[in-house]
Order: C-alpha cells, then sequence, then structure tokens
C-alpha cells in the first residue's frame, strides 16, 4: 500500500519532467530546424538571402524580446499554464509557417513562434524547482542540458532529411508531433499554489540573492559566448586550415554537441552530490582548459588536435549549465522564478549574439585577411589561436565572477 501510494505520488513528477523535457526539445529544434532550409525558401520565394535570413532573425528576436515578460506572466498567472499557453502558440505558429503563401507570411508566423518559444525557454527551468526535490535538481537540470543539446544536434539532419524528402514546409509541421505530446505530460504536473508577490521588488531577501543571480547570469552570458567560437570559428578551421570536405566539417562539428548530450545528466548527479558552487568552478576550469588546448593545438595533429579539446569544453559547458542553473534557481524567491529563469535564458541568448559578432571579429582580425574563405591554412589557424585566447579568458572572467559572488555571500 504504501508503495503504491509512493509509485502514485512520485508518478506525476516523472511524467512532469518528461513534459518540461519535450518543452524544452521542442524550443532546440525550433530554433535549428528551419537554419537548413534558407536556401530552399529562398529558392521557393525567389527572394534574396538578406530578406530570407528574417526566418531565422525573427524568431530569435521575438525570444529575446519575449523571455523575460514570459517568465513575468508565469509568475504572476501560473506558470504551467502560461507554458502550456506558449507551446499552444508554438504550434499554431508552426501550422500558419507550413500554411505560408509568401514570405513575408512566413517571417511574421516565426516570430509568433519566437514568442511561443519564451515562454518555453522562460518556464521549464522554473517549473524543476517546484516539480524536482530539491536535493535532485542538478540531475533535472543536467536531464534538460542533455536534452537541449540533443535537439540543437538533430535539428540540422532532422531539417534536411525533411528538405529532401517532402520540402521546406515540413520543416514547419514536423514539431507539431511533439508540442502535442508536451501539452498532454504537462498535464500531470503537479498544481501549482501561486505565491504572493514581495511588496517591493528591493525587498531584503531579493537583495540577499542579487549578487549571486548577477553573477550567474554574468556566467551564462560569458560562456555562451565562449561557445559560440566553436559554431563560428569552428567551419573555417575545419575546412580553411585543416582541409576537411563539408562531410567531415560537419561530422567534426556534430561532437560538441553530442558530448554535451552524454555529459548532461552525469553533469547533474555531480552537481547534486558535490554542490552546484564546486562543480561551476571546475566546469569554468574545464571550459578553460578545452579553449586553451583549441588555442594552442598545431595544425599536424589534424582533426583530433580540434574535435579532443572541442570536447572537453562542450562537457565543461555541460557542468557550468547544469550548476549554474541549478545554483541561480535555488536562490530564487518562489514568487520570482518564472522571472529569473527568464532571465538566464535572456542571458543565454544575450551571449550566443555578442559571441557570435566579437569571436567573428577577432578570428577575422587575427587571420589578417578580408575574406576568410579564401586565407591561406596558416592565416586561417592564426584566426582560430586568437579567438580561442580570448575564449579563454573569457571563461577565466566566468570563473573570477563565481568566485567573488561566492566569497561576498558566504
Amino acid at each position: 500500500m504504501s508503495t503504491a501510494t509512493s509509485a502514485r505520488a512520485a508518478s506525476p513528477s516523472r511524467l512532469g519532467l518528461a513534459g518540461l523535457a519535450a518543452a524544452m526539445l521542442l524550443s532546440a529544434l525550433g530554433a535549428g530546424i528551419a537554419n537548413v532550409g534558407l536556401p530552399a525558401l529562398a529558392q521557393a520565394f525567389g527572394a534574396p538571402f538578406q530578406q530570407v535570413q528574417w526566418v531565422v532573425l525573427a524568431y530569435l528576436l521575438a525570444v529575446t524580446a519575449s523571455v523575460v515578460p514570459a517568465g513575468r506572466l508565469g509568475d504572476r498567472w501560473g506558470r504551467r499554464r502560461v507554458l502550456q499557453a506558449g507551446i499552444t502558440l508554438f504550434g499554431t505558429a508552426s501550422v500558419l509557417a507550413a500554411l505560408a503563401p509568401s514570405l513575408g507570411w512566413l517571417v511574421a508566423a516565426r516570430a509568433l513562434q519566437g514568442a511561443g518559444a519564451a515562454a518555453l525557454m522562460a518556464l521549464t527551468l522554473a517549473l524543476v524547482a517546484q516539480t524536482v526535490p530539491r536535493d535532485r535538481a542538478g540531475s533535472a537540470m543536467g536531464w534538460l542540458g542533455t536534452v537541449s543539446a540533443l535537439g540543437t544536434a538533430a535539428g540540422p539532419a532532422l531539417g534536411g532529411a525533411l528538405l529532401a524528402g517532402i520540402g521546406w514546409r515540413a520543416l514547419f509541421w514536423a514539431p507539431l508531433p511533439l508540442a502535442v505530446l508536451a501539452l498532454a505530460l504537462l498535464g500531470r504536473l503537479p498544481a501549482e499554489r501561486l505565491s504572493a508577490p514581495p511588496v517591493s521588488a528591493g525587498g531584503q531577501g531579493r537583495l540577499h540573492a542579487a549578487p549571486r543571480l548577477l553573477a550567474g547570469l554574468a556566467v551564462s552570458l560569458l560562456v555562451s559566448c565562449v561557445v559560440m567560437a566553436t559554431l563560428v570559428v569552428g567551419p573555417f578551421h575545419l575546412a580553411g586550415a585543416l582541409g576537411l570536405d563539408a562531410a567531415r566539417t560537419g561530422l567534426a562539428m556534430a561532437c560538441g554537441p553530442l558530448v554535451a548530450a552524454l555529459v548532461g545528466l552525469p553533469a547533474g548527479r555531480l552537481v547534486d552530490r558535490w554542490g552546484a558552487g564546486r562543480m561551476l568552478g571546475t566546469g569554468l576550469a574545464t571550459v578553460a582548459t578545452g579553449c586553451t588546448a583549441l588555442a594552442c593545438a598545431p595544425l599536424a595533429w589534424g582533426a583530433v588536435g580540434y574535435v579532443l579539446p572541442l570536447g572537453v569544453t562542450t562537457a565543461g559547458y555541460a557542468l557550468v549549465q547544469a550548476a549554474n542553473n541549478t545554483a541561480v534557481m535555488a536562490d530564487a524567491q518562489a514568487a520570482q522564478r518564472g522571472q529569473v529563469s527568464g532571465l538566464l535564458g535572456l542571458s543565454r541568448n544575450l551571449g550566443l549574439v555578442v559571441g557570435a559578432s566579437l569571436m567573428g571579429a577577432v578570428f577575422l582580425f587575427g587571420t589578417g585577411a578580408a575574406d576568410p574563405a579564401v586565407a591561406a591554412p596558416q592565416a586561417v589557424a592564426a584566426g582560430t589561436r586568437a579567438a580561442f585566447a580570448v575564449a579563454t579568458l573569457l571563461a577565466l572572467a566566468a570563473w573570477a565572477v563565481s568566485r567573488a559572488a561566492t566569497r561576498g555571500t558566504a
């Protein structure tokens, strides 16, 4: 009787966590599955790249603009309810995108899809805190990180297969079954009891958490900048410096998300066992070590000299994400978890945007060439060394910020 009762009590939590994972996967697929279709969209609508790229930009801008407001709405009206509304909006926008008769229609639908995805990004982490016991929060965060990495890796591959077999409209029909599954599973989450909002945003408890919150947001932004170096610089280095063809370049690039997916759940368990603070420092040190190796590996080592340090870097990133998200959400007041989760999502997005610009500029400066696509292998390698030297400094800066916040609140 006791065992059966316990199982029934635990079942909604497990199914609810599966629903949160499905929502996280839906968000990751939405961000990546359309990118591979840009050439096909340009041909289908007879539009230049400068116009077609808004299919991607509209989604990213909508997510960035909506993620914090979505978190606030969740805190006020119920996180599960707002998350379900976000999934419904995402699914509806997917249908509109799949039926788009013009490029303008498609761009508008993608903006709506991004607004729905903002709720997914903002509220999955917040709902973990009320679905999973505190001593297992790290494992749950690691699991969500694994799912996100799988979605990031699978998006281009799934998109390519759909394009080849069916056509571009399939890119937007594909997420619908997952959206329906997520809605069904999220209905098994425990009922929410909304906490009364604090009287003042400057209340004593909020000020106590502020240094660690700001440090967590800074760490999220900085490590996202670092990871962007692997996405921006990696293809040029693999093709231009190492001479790999497109297939082998894609295979080498996939190693990063694959490692992050494999490490995510073990990283979360390490956080639960050893504490978020200790594992955050370990993860940042690992990221810095991997970036240093990427900056120093000689061309004679070939693809192995890039892929192995890349694996170290992304494994460290997975540990950082699990530890940092766990620490920040553990400090958040119950009535503000949605807003804090939204701020984490915003810091990550801003880090990716800043990282793309910063790392691209450093890489270009390091090559000393106007066009790195036609630069000599040694010039491309010099740009890679410059970019990952800066990435190492950013990882060390994140470590210093986290240490300072830990000492300041000890």
